[in-house]
C-alpha cells in the first residue's frame, strides 16, 4: 500500500511506500511537516555587526490527520487538503513539543497560514503503482521507504537503510556564562577516518550529503532534537564505517562564530565485535573532548568505547574507566541516539549470523543449525532467501555424509512452521517464489525422502519431529518435487526407477504406521491423513496419477476400522479438491473407494456434516465439464448411494446443514434416475419426497444466500417435475394407484410452492426483476403443474377430499395472480367431485372454513384474493346444473367470512385493544351464525384473553359465560373443541360447565357485578345440592354467595357514565361509517375524559359541536366527524321489585346495568321570553336511543339500532320536577329515619332550598305560568294535568313537616337560629298551600319498617315514559351553552351539584316512602294518565337493512340461531351519592326475570375510545351547542 502525496505550492510529489495491514488499523495517523529556517540566529536581530548565516533554526509545524484517508473513507485525489501552520512560540521551543501539543489538541489557530496537499492511498507495491497509476507516479516521483520492512520482502528486494535518530543531549556551559547554542553535525567514516561521500540522506528524493547539522536552538542546556536521518551504506563498506558526532558552539555574530571549534566529539560504530550490525533502539553515547585536530582523526578514538554499556563490558570490575584514553577525556556532558537497521543482508542476530557465514567455521555448524530453531521468526523470515541457500548449500556440500540431513531437514521444517504462522503467512508468496525461481539443489530429494520415511518408520519414538514434519509437509514435497525437476532437466531422467521405489516405499511406511496399534501415534495419524493428501498435485508433475490414485486407496484403506472416521473423510475431500480426481482414470480408481466408505458411514450415522460435504463435493466434480465422462460415475453412485443418503435424511433433524441434496438433485437425478425404474420405484419415490420436504423446510442456506437457494430450488423444480411424470405414468391406473404417494407428492409440491425463498414479493424491486428473469417465477411453474396432476387424478380426486383441501388453499392464497387463476378452480372441481359421490359438499365445506381462518390469520390473502375467489367460483357454480344455487350460497358465505378475517387480520395489531376486540366480536358472531361451534369458541377466548388484558372483568364473565352456555348439565362426553384451553381438566360436560361457572363467578366478583355472580351461583348450587351432592363445595359456594348480598348492601360502586358517539363521513372504515354507539365509560370516566382519548384514536377527526343529526352533506364527506355527548340510561327494573319495600342501595344496580334504552335531552324554547317566567315557554327535546343489546354485555359498547324524538310541554316539565322533588324529600327523610347518625348538613340545605322562596322561588313560578286565567283558556286541554300539578304541590308540604321535624331534632345549638327560620318560612308555605290546594295527610309508618337501611316503596306511576315530561328546576339550565350541567348530561339532583339542572326521568316506577293512600280522597295520591300523543320517530339505518347477531338478512330473510339464554344480569355500578337514589324511574311492562345475554356484537361494531386519560374531571358540561 503506497500513500501518494503532492505539496500543492512546489509541486513537490512523493509516494510513502510500505504501508501494511497493521498500520491501516492504526487508531490515528498523522501527517507531519517540521519546518526548519535557514539564516540568522534570531529573525528579529538589526545589529549592524555582521550576523552569521546559514544557522538552521526551529520555526513551525504543520500536522494533519490523515487516519480516514489512510483507511480509505475518504478517497478525492482532486480534494485539495489545508494543513494548518503552528509557528513556535518561541525559537527555543522543541519542534517536537508543538508536534506533540497540535496532535492532541482539537484546532489550530493558524490565522490562514498553512500547506496546501493533495493525497491519496494507491494499493499495491511501487512497481504496480506505476504501472496502475503512471499519471501520478512516475520515474520521477520521489519515494519514501517504511522505517521498517513491508509485511512481505519478497526475494531480490535487497536494502540496506539504517536510521539514525538525534534524541536529545545534556551540554555544560563551561566558561560560558549562558549555556551554548549546540549545534551537532554527523557525518559518517570509515576506519581510516575517511569521510564516505553521498550516504547521508535527510529526506526521500534528496541527493546524498556529506555531513548532516541539526537545528540549533538558542541557549538551551538540554536540547532535543528528534531529527531522524538515513543512512545508506554499501554492504561491503558497514563493517569498516562508524558514525561520528562533532559538537560546535554557534555564535549570533560571525566573526565570533569563525573562531568556534568543535568543543566535543561522539561516535558509534555501525558493526560490533561479534560481527551483528548494531543493535536497534537507543544509544547512550560517551561525549570526548580534546583538541580539535586530534577529534578529526580516527586512529586517536575508535580504540575507545563509544557507548556506556560498552564501557561497563571493558571494566566488568570497577565502575571507573581504566582504560588509556590518551589525548582524550571523557566529558560529563551526554548525548543520545536511536538507530533503526532495515537490511535484508545485515543481521543483529549471532545465531542466524553464524548459519549465514558458516564455511567460515564448519566446527561450529551443528551448533549453529541447532541454534538456528531459536532465532527470532521475524529476523528468519526477513532473510528467508539467504537462510534457505545455505541450509541446501550445506546439504549439497556435504552429500556423502548423512551427518547434517536431520539437521538442515528439521532446521527446513522449523522454517517452513514458522511461514504457516498466521504472524508470518503473508510469506507464503516468497517461499513459492523461492522455490520456483531460486532453489536450486539438485539432489536434494533423496536426502528429504530418507529422513521423512526415517521419521515416518520411527513415529512411535520420533512422534514430536515426525507431526512437525507432516505439518511441513506440502513444502517439503515441493521441495522434492522442484528437485527431481531439475535433476530431470539437467540428467535426463536418469535414476527415474530409484525415485519411483523411494516414493512407493514412503507410501508403505505410511501405511505400515496408519496400521499399527502402537501407543502414541494417534496425534500422528490424524496428522497424516490431514496433509498427505496437499502433496497430491505436486506429486503428480513426477509419479504416474494412476499409481499414486491406487496408493491413496490402499492408504485410506489402512486406517482402523471405525477409528479417526471424520480425519479419514476429510482426506479424502482433500482428494476430491485436487487435480487427481479431476482425471477419468484416477476416479476409476477412487470414486469405488470412496463410496463404500460413504455408504458405511452414512448407514452408521458416523460424521453424517462430513459424509454429506464429500458427497456434495464428488458430484461437484462430476457436474463439470472438463473431467471427462461421468455418465457411469454418476450411476455408480445412484446405485449404491442414493437410497442410503435419502433414508439418513429422513431419520436426521431438521437442524442438519445437508447441503449435499442440492448436488445430489443437480447432478444424480437427471442421469441416474432410469436405473431406479426397474427398481423398487415406490420406496425410492416415497423417501425422496419426504426427504425433499423436509430439506425445504430446513432452509438449508441463509435467507439471504438468494443465488444459492434460486440454483438449489431451480433443482428441486426439475427433480419434482420429472417425479411427477413417473408418477402418472406407473401409479395412476386403478391396480396400481398409491394414495399415500401422490399425498406426499401434493404436499411436497405445494411446500416447495410456499416456501420463503420463493416469495418475490418480499424482494426489492431490483432484486425481484433479477431473479425473474433468470429463474422466472418458479412457483407458477410448479402451480400449474400441481393443477394438472390434479386433473390427472379422476377418480381418485374423492380420496383427497378433505385431506388436500388445507394444502389447496394454500397454494391458492400465495399472491401472484396467475397462479391464482390457474388454482383457484381446484375448488369447484373438489365441490362437484364430492356432490357427485355425496350429493353434498358439505366436508369440504367445513375444512375451507377452518382452514381459512388460520390462513388468513397467519398473514395470507388480500382483496384482490377475495374478488378472484368470488368471481371465478361463482362462474363455475352458475354454469352448473345443481350446483347454481348452493354453490353460490357457499361462495357468499366464504366471502363473507374473508371479509371478516381480513378486517381482523388489519386490526390484531392495532395498538388499541379496544379496536381488536371489535373485530374479534365480527368474526366470533359470523362462527355463531353458521353453527361453527369449534371457531365460535376459539373467538371466545381470544376476546375474553383482550378482556382481561384491559382488566374489563365484567365483560370478560359475560363472554365466557357464552362458551358456558354451549353445555349441559349431564355426563356427556365433551368433545376436544370444548376443552379448548389447558388450564380445564374436565371429561363431561358436566365438569367444564362447572369450571367455566367457577371462573366466571370470579370475574363478576372482580367487575362488582354481584347480582350476576349470585344468579350463576345459584344454579351452581342446585347441581351440588341436588345431582352432584357436593356439599363441601357448596357449603364454599354459600359463603362467597353470602358475601356478595353483603357487598351489594354495603360496598359503595362508581356509576359508569354512559356516551353516545357517532362517527359520520366516508373517511371511517366501513363498520364505523355514519353509525351510532353508545359506549359505557369507565370507573369515574366522566365525559371530558372519554372524549379526549376518543379523538386520540383519530387524530384528523374534527369534532361536532351540535347534538343534532348531521347532514347529509357531512354524511357523504371525505372527511371525520365525531359526534359525542353524554345519555342517561332508562331504569327497566326487575318486576319483582315492583311495589315492594326495597333497599335504594339494590334498586339502584338497575340505574346503569341491565340497560338498552338511553336517553338525552335538551331545553327548546317556543314563542316570546317571559322575563317575569321563564317556564311558560321551555319546551324539551327528548330523543331516546336503543341499542343491539343491553349494556353491560361482551363489550362495553354496542351499536344504536333505533331513535326515536319526543317533545315535552312546560307544563309536563314542571309535573316531573315537582315528582322529583317530592321523591327527594321522601327519600331523604326514610334515610334520616332509618339512621339516626347520619350528617344534618346536606338535610338543612335541600330543606332551605325548598321552603325559602328567596332562594329558589319556590313552585310560585308554576302558579304564574299555569294557574291564571289566561293560561287556562288558551290551554283548556290541560286543566286535568294542571289539577295534577296542583295536586304534587300539595304533597309536597307532609313530606316537608316531617323533615322538618326531624331537622328540629337533629339540630344543633348553633344551627338553632336556622332552624327557627326554617319553621317560620315552612309554617308560611303550609298555610299558603293547604288553603289553596287542599290538605294531604301521610300514613303512620311501622316499626317493622324502620331497619338498618333506607327502604323505598316501588310503586307505579300511571304516566308512560314516553309522555313523561322532564322536569326544569331553573331558567339557569338554558341560560348557556357551556352550563356546568344540561339536560340528559347528568343524573338526578345531586347536593354537590348546581340546582339549576335539567333532570331525566329514568323510568315508569317511582320510589315512594309510604305505600299508603293519601289522607285526602278527593285528592288523589297520583295524577291519573295523561292523554298519549304520538312520537317523533326515525332511524339510524336508513339505507341499509339491521343486522343482528353481527350478520345481515335484509337479502336473504333469514334469522341466526338463537344466543345461549342467560339470567338477569347484576350491577357494575356503585352508589356514588345517596341523593341520587331517588331518581324516578319508568320501567317498561314486567318483562320474563330471564333475558338473553348480549350476542356478538352486530357485523361492524366500533371500536371504543382510546385509552383513558388520568385528566381530572372539571365540569359535567358535554360542550355541545345546542
Amino acid at each position: 500500500m503506497l500513500l501518494f502525496l503532492t505539496l500543492s505550492l512546489v509541486c513537490l510529489c512523493v509516494s510513502l511506500q510500505d504501508l501494511g495491514s497493521e498500520d491501516l488499523k492504526r487508531e490515528k495517523i498523522s501527517f507531519v511537516c517540521q519546518i526548519v529556517r535557514v539564516g540568522r540566529m534570531e529573525l528579529r536581530d538589526n545589529n549592524t555587526k555582521k550576523l552569521t548565516s546559514g544557522l538552521r533554526r526551529p520555526f513551525g509545524v504543520a500536522v494533519m490527520d490523515v487516519t480516514d484517508i489512510i483507511t480509505g473513507k475518504m478517497d478525492d485525489e482532486d480534494k485539495q487538503h489545508f494543513i494548518p501552520f503552528q509557528p513556535v512560540a518561541s525559537e527555543n521551543d522543541f519542534l517536537q513539543t508543538v508536534i506533540n501539543k497540535v496532535i492532541a489538541a482539537k484546532e489550530v489557530n493558524h490565522k490562514g497560514q498553512g500547506l496546501w496537499v493533495t493525497l491519496k492511498l494507491l494499493p499495491g507495491d511501487i512497481h504496480q503503482i506505476r504501472k496502475d497509476f503512471p499519471h501520478l507516479v512516475d520515474r520521477s516521483t520521489a519515494v519514501a521507504r517504511k522505517m521498517g520492512f513491508p509485511e512481505i520482502i519478497m526475494p531480490g528486494d535487497v536494502r540496506n537503510d539504517i536510521y539514525v535518530t538525534l534524541v536529545q543531549g545534556d551540554f555544560d556551559k563551561g566558561s560560558k556564562t549562558t549555556p551554548k547554542n549546540v549545534e551537532v553535525t554527523m557525518s559518517v567514516h570509515d576506519e581510516d577516518g575517511k569521510k564516505l561521500e553521498n550516504v547521508i540522506f535527510p529526506g526521500a528524493g534528496d541527493e546524498g550529503i556529506l555531513e548532516y547539522k541539526s537545528v540549533i536552538y538558542y541557549q538551551v542546556k538540554q536540547p532535543r532534537w528528534f531529527e531522524t536521518i538515513k543512512v545508506a551504506i554499501p554492504i561491503e563498506d558497514v563493517n569498516r564505517s562508524h558514525l561520528r558526532f562533532t559538537f560546535k558552539h554557534r555564535s549570533s555574530q560571525d566573526c565570533k562564530d569563525k573562531s568556534e571549534k568543535n568543543f566535543a566529539l561522539s561516535f558509534v560504530k555501525l558493526m560490533r565485535y561479534d560481527g551483528t550490525t548494531l543493535r536497534d533502539g537507543e544509544h547512550d553515547l560517551i561525549v570526548y573532548k580534546a583538541e580539535a585536530k586530534k577529534l578529526e582523526d580516527s586512529t586517536m578514538y575508535l580504540s575507545l568505547a563509544s557507548t556506556k554499556p560498552e564501557m561497563e563490558e571493558r571494566n566488568p570490575s570497577s565502575g571507573k574507566n581504566t582504560q588509556n584514553l590518551g589525548s582524550f577525556s571523557i566529558s560529563k556532558d551526554s548525548f543520545q541516539i536511536s538507530t533503526l537497521v532495515c537490511s535484508t543482508k545485515l543481521t543483529q542476530n549471532v545465531d542466524l549470523l553464524g548459519l549465514l557465514k558458516w564455511r567460515s567455521n564448519t566446527s561450529l555448524l551443528q551448533q549453529n543449525l541447532r541454534h538456528l530453531m531459536k532465532v527470532e521468526g521475524g529476523e528468519v523470515v526477513k532473510f528467508l532467501q539467504d537462510t534457505l541457500d545455505a541450509l541446501f548449500n550445506i546439504m549439497m556440500e556435504n552429500s556423502d555424509s548423512e551427518t547434517f540431513d536431520t539437521l538442515v531437514f528439521d532446521a527446513l521444517v522449523f522454517i517452513i512452521g514458522l511461514i504457516a504462522d498466521r504472524k508470518f503467512h503473508h510469506f507464503n508468496p516468497v517461499l513459492e517464489t523461492y522455490i520456483r525461481k531460486h532453489f536450486s539443489a539438485t539432489l536434494a530429494y533423496t536426502k528429504l525422502t530418507k529422513v521423512l520415511k526415517n521419521y515416518v518408520e520411527n513415529a512411535e519414538k520420533l512422534t514430536e519431529q515426525l507431526l512437525k514434519a507432516l505439518k511441513a509437509l506440502e513444502y517439503i514435497f515441493k521441495f522434492i518435487v522442484r528437485s527431481r525437476v531439475l535433476f530431470n532437466q539437467l540428467y535426463e531422467n536418469k535414476g527415474e526407477s530409484d525415485f519411483m521405489e523411494s516414493l512407493r516405499n514412503l507410501f508403505t511406511s505410511f501405511n505400515a504406521m496408519m496400521n499399527s496399534n502402537a501407543e502414541g501415534t494417534g496425534g500422528v495419524k490424524g496428522a497424516a491423513l490431514k496433509y498427505v493428501p496437499t502433496i497430491v498435485n505436486d506429486l503428480k508433475l513426477v509419479f504416474d496419477p494412476k499409481e499414486l490414485s491406487k496408493l491413496f486407496s490402499e492408504f485410506i484403506l489402512k486406517v482402523p476400522l471405525g477409528r479417526l472416521v471424520k480425519q479419514k473423510l476429510n482426506c479424502m475431500i482433500d482428494i476430491v479438491h485436487s487435480d487427481l480426481f479431476t482425471q477419468h482414470d484416477c476416479r476409476e480408481i477412487l470414486l469405488p473407494l470412496m463410496t463404500e466408505q460413504l455408504k458405511l458411514h452414512l448407514e452408521n450415522h458416523e460424521e453424517l456434516d462430513s459424509c454429506c460435504q464429500l458427497l456434495s463435493n464428488i458430484l461437484e466434480v462430476l457436474y463439470r465439464k472438463d473431467v471427462g465422462p461421468t455418465q457411469w460415475h454418476v450411476q455408480i453412485i445412484m446405485e449404491k448411494l442414493l437410497r442410503t443418503v435419502n433414508r439418513t435424511v429422513i431419520s436426521m433433524g431438521r437442524d442438519s446443514p445437508l447441503i449435499v441434496s442440492v448436488s445430489l438433485g443437480h447432478r444424480a437425478v437427471p442421469l441416474g434416475f432410469s436405473l431406479f425404474l426397474k427398481k423398487r420405484i415406490e420406496d425410492f419415490l416415497m423417501e425422496t419426497f419426504i426427504m425433499f420436504k423436509d430439506l425445504i423446510g430446513k432452509n438449508v442456506y441463509p435467507a439471504d444466500w438468494v443465488i444459492m437457494n434460486m440454483m438449489q430450488n431451480k433443482v428441486f423444480l426439475r427433480a419434482i417435475n420429472q417425479y411427477a411424470a413417473v408418477l402418472s405414468k406407473k401409479f395412476l391406473d386403478q391396480t396400481n394407484f398409491e394414495l399415500q404417494l401422490w399425498n406426499n407428492y401434493f404436499h411436497l409440491a405445494v411446500a416447495f410452492l410456499t416456501q420463503e425463498s420463493l416469495q418475490l414479493e418480499n424482494f426489492s424491486s431490483d432484486k425481484r426483476a433479477k431473479i425473474f428473469h433468470k429463474y422466472q417465477d418458479m412457483r407458477r411453474q410448479i402451480g400449474f403443474e400441481i393443477r394438472d396432476m390434479w386433473y390427472n387424478l379422476g377418480p381418485h380426486k374423492i380420496k383427497f377430499i378433505p385431506e388436500m383441501v388445507g394444502p389447496i388453499l394454500e397454494m391458492t392464497l400465495v399472491p401472484e395472480i396467475e397462479l391464482r387463476k390457474a388454482t383457484i378452480p381446484i375448488f369447484f372441481d373438489m365441490m362437484q367431485c364430492e356432490f357427485h359421490f355425496r350429493r353434498c359438499f358439505q366436508t369440504f365445506e367445513n375444512e375451507i372454513i377452518t382452514k381459512l381462518d388460520h390462513e388468513v390469520e397467519g398473514g395470507r390473502g388480500d382483496e384482490q384474493y377475495k374478488v378472484l375467489f368470488q368471481k371465478i367460483l361463482l362462474e363455475h357454480c352458475r354454469k352448473h346444473k345443481y350446483l347454481a344455487t348452493s354453490g353460490e350460497t357457499f361462495v357468499t358465505l366464504v366471502v363473507r367470512l374473508l371479509e371478516r378475517l381480513l378486517d381482523y387480520r388489519t386490526i390484531m395489531h392495532d395498538e388499541s385493544k379496544e379496536n381488536r376486540m371489535s373485530c374479534t366480536v365480527n368474526v366470533l358472531n359470523f362462527y355463531k351464525e353458521i353453527e361453527r361451534e369449534e371457531m365460535y369458541i376459539r373467538y371466545l377466548y381470544k376476546l375474553c384473553d383482550l378482556h382481561k388484558e384491559c382488566d374489563n372483568y365484567t365483560e370478560a364473565g359475560y363472554t365466557l359465560l357464552l362458551h358456558a352456555k354451549l353445555l349441559k348439565w349431564s355426563e356427556e362426553a365433551c368433545a376436544a373443541h370444548l376443552t379448548q384451553r389447558d388450564g380445564y381438566q374436565a371429561s363431561t360436560q358436566c365438569q367444564l360447565k362447572d369450571q367455566l361457572y367457577q371462573e366466571i363467578i370470579n370475574y363478576f366478583d372482580k367487575g362488582k357485578m354481584w347480582e350476576e355472580a349470585i344468579i350463576l351461583g345459584k344454579e351452581l348450587a342446585e347441581q351440588y345440592e341436588n345431582e352432584m351432592f357436593d356439599f363441601e363445595q357448596l357449603s364454599a359456594l354459600l359463603r362467597k354467595q353470602a358475601q356478595f348480598y353483603e357487598n351489594i348492601v354495603k360496598v359503595i360502586r362508581p356509576k359508569p357514565d354512559y356516551f353516545a358517539v357517532g362517527y359520520y363521513g366516508m373517511g371511517f372504515p366501513s363498520f364505523l361509517r355514519n353509525k351510532m354507539f353508545i359506549c359505557r365509560g369507565k370507573e369515574y370516566e366522566r365525559w371530558e375524559d372519554f372524549e379526549a382519548r376518543l379523538l386520540t384514536q383519530f387524530p384528523n377527526a374534527e369534532k361536532m359541536k351540535t347534538t343534532t343529526p348531521p347532514s347529509e352533506d357531512i354524511r357523504s364527506s371525505s372527511g371525520q366527524y365525531i359526534q359525542c355527548f353524554t345519555v342517561k340510561p332508562i331504569l327497566e327494573l326487575p318486576p319483582k321489585f315492583q311495589n315492594k319495600p326495597v333497599s335504594e342501595q339494590i334498586v339502584s344496580f338497575y340505574t346503569v346495568n341491565e340497560v338498552q334504552k338511553f336517553q338525552y335531552s335538551r331545553p327548546v324554547r317556543k314563542g316570546e321570553k317571559d322575563p317575569d317566567n321563564e317556564f311558560a315557554n321551555m319546551w324539551i327535546e327528548r330523543t331516546t336511543y336503543v341499542t343491539a343489546y343491553k349494556l353491560p354485555g361482551i363489550l362495553r359498547w354496542f351499536e344504536v339500532v333505533s331513535v326515536s324524538a319526543e317533545e315535552i310541554s312546560p307544563l309536563e316539565n314542571a309535573m316531573e320536577t315537582m315528582q322529583l322533588t317530592n321523591e327527594k324529600i321522601s327519600n331523604m327523610v326514610q334515610r334520616h329515619l332509618n339512621d339516626s347518625g347520619l350528617p344534618i348538613n346536606p338535610l338543612s340545605m335541600f330543606l332551605n332550598g325548598i321552603v325559602d322562596p328567596a332562594v329558589m322561588g319556590g313552585f310560585t313560578n308554576y302558579e304564574k305560568a299555569f294557574f291564571t286565567e289566561k293560561y287556562i283558556q288558551e290551554h283548556a286541554n290541560d286543566q286535568e294535568k294542571i289539577e295534577k300539578l296542583k295536586d304534587l304541590i300539595a304533597w309536597q308540604i307532609p313530606n316537608l313537616a316531617e323533615g322538618v321535624r326531624i331537622h328540629g331534632e337533629k339540630v344543633t345549638e348553633a344551627l338553632r337560629p336556622f332552624h327557627e327560620r326554617l319553621e317560620v318560612c315552612f309554617k308560611q308555605l303550609k298555610e299558603k298551600v293547604e288553603k289553596q290546594y287542599g290538605v294531604r295527610t301521610l300514613p303512620p309508618v311501622s316499626d317493622e319498617w324502620r331497619g338498618s337501611r333506607p327502604r323505598s316503596m316501588v310503586r307505579s306511576f300511571t304516566m308512560p315514559s314516553s309522555q313523561r315530561p322532564l322536569s326544569v328546576a331553573s331558567v339557569t339550565s338554558i341560560s348557556s351553552d357551556n352550563s356546568p350541567s344540561r339536560p340528559g348530561s347528568d343524573g338526578p339532583l345531586r347536593p354537590q351539584r348546581p340546582k339549576s339542572q335539567v333532570i331525566s326521568l329514568l323510568g315508569e316506577k317511582r320510589l315512594s316512602v309510604s305505600p299508603g293512600s293519601p289522607a285526602n280522597p278527593s285528592a288523589p295520591s297520583v295524577p291519573p294518565p295523561i292523554t298519549p300523543r304520538a312520537k317523533l320517530q326515525f332511524s339510524l339505518l336508513s339505507g341499509s337493512s339491521l343486522e343482528l347477531n353481527g350478520t345481515g338478512y335484509g337479502d336473504k330473510g333469514e334469522t341466526p340461531p338463537p344466543l345461549p339464554v342467560k339470567s338477569s344480569m347484576g350491577d357494575y355500578g356503585n352508589l356514588m351519592d345517596n341523593s341520587d337514589l331517588a331518581s324516578p324511574t319508568t320501567p317498561p311492562p314486567p318483562l320474563p326475570h330471564q333475558r338473553h345475554l348480549p350476542p356478538p356484537l352486530p357485523s361492524k361494531t366500533p371500536p371504543p375510545p382510546p385509552p383513558k386519560t388520568t385528566r381530572k374531571q372539571t365540569s359535567i358540561d358535554s360542550g355541545i351547542v345546542q
